[in-house]
């Protein structure tokens, strides 16, 4: 059915004010062509809906049951129209953001408190799902920005902003002291029992990958998914972690833990605002990655 929205409107605001003049001043048309688009859309649907009377018009009780589902049509129009508005302006919406536990205490969470101070009514919602299954959902569009450790082989579909570098390092307590302050190869450090963060991990996977380019066959005691995890068994002694230096660096600065000065020098890993390449985003999402991007310096 090829359905004239523009008549059902015309008819809508006559049949509202039941005065065709009136109707020409809102509509800003004149009265001739209300007549015509009323007389259009009662051939079209084969009936009268107006009677003339000489103060107005009236409905017809055919015009009585159409109006009624013109008008539900019309509020609905003005509701979207509102609710757009809104979105517009931030009234409401809702971003969805996948990124690491430990990456949104390091860099997101700074980014959504200055976001929630100028947009509160705006829902965040944050999943910290494995970074393969992140991408997936990015994909999917279950998520709207993805803030992670860009992948060697990073899928074509997906476009990335870099926001900053992270560096790998092994760390110690005090259990392993005749490590501090000595410099010490990869090979000689694999007679010591190794953390390793568990498969599938971005860190663990440029690792592997470092290892293999360089030579060098490393095993690990223990496998951990959690990088605050692997941290507290370290600092109990269990062995020596590979961990990324930022997210420790505030109790290697404290003394808690040191860092293992081994060779060759690790991974260093970019982290980036990940998005589905030719993606349109709503104004909530764009004014977030606004925000993100001017002030990415600060991490």
């Amino acid at each position: 059915m090829n359905i004239n929205f523009e008549l059902y409107r015309t008819f809508y605001v006559v049949a509202t004010l039941g005065n065709i003049t009136k109707a020409s001043q809102v509509l800003m048309i004149s009265q001739p062509a209300i007549t015509k688009q009323i007389k259009t859309l009662e051939q079209q649907l084969g009936g009268e809906l107006f009677i003339r009377t000489k103060r107005g018009v009236i409905l017809t009780d055919n015009g009585k049951e159409i109006y009624n589902y013109v008008k539900q049509g019309m509020n609905s129009f003005e509701n979207a129209e509102m609710a757009f508005s809104n979105l517009k302006r931030l009234d409401t919406g809702v971003v969805r953001i996948g990124i690491s536990t430990t990456l949104a205490s390091l860099f997101l969470m700074k980014h959504l408190k200055v976001f929630h101070q100028r947009y509160p009514n705006v829902s965040i919602v944050v999943s910290t799902d494995p970074s393969k299954v992140m991408r997936k959902m990015l994909k999917t569009g279950d998520l709207d920005i993805l803030i992670a450790k860009v992948r060697n082989n990073e899928d074509k579909d997906l476009e990335t902003v870099k926001l900053g570098e992270l560096h790998q390092c092994f760390i110690a307590s005090d259990a392993y002291s005749e490590l501090r302050n000595k410099r010490i190869h990869l090979n000689e450090l694999n007679n010591y029992p190794i953390l390793l963060p568990k498969v599938p991990s971005t860190t663990r996977e440029s690792f592997d990958n470092f290892l293999k380019d360089n030579n060098i066959i490393m095993s690990s005691k223990i496998e951990i998914a959690s990088s605050s995890l692997l941290e507290d068994f370290v600092r109990i002694g269990l062995g020596i972690g590979l961990v990324t230096e930022e997210f420790v660096a505030k109790d290697l600065k404290n003394g808690d833990i040191f860092k293992i000065n081994s060779y060759p020098k690790l991974p260093i890993k970019d982290f980036s605002l990940i998005t589905l390449r030719n993606s349109t985003h709503s104004f909530a999402t764009n004014e977030l990655i606004k925000i993100i991007l001017e002030n990415k310096k600060d991490f």
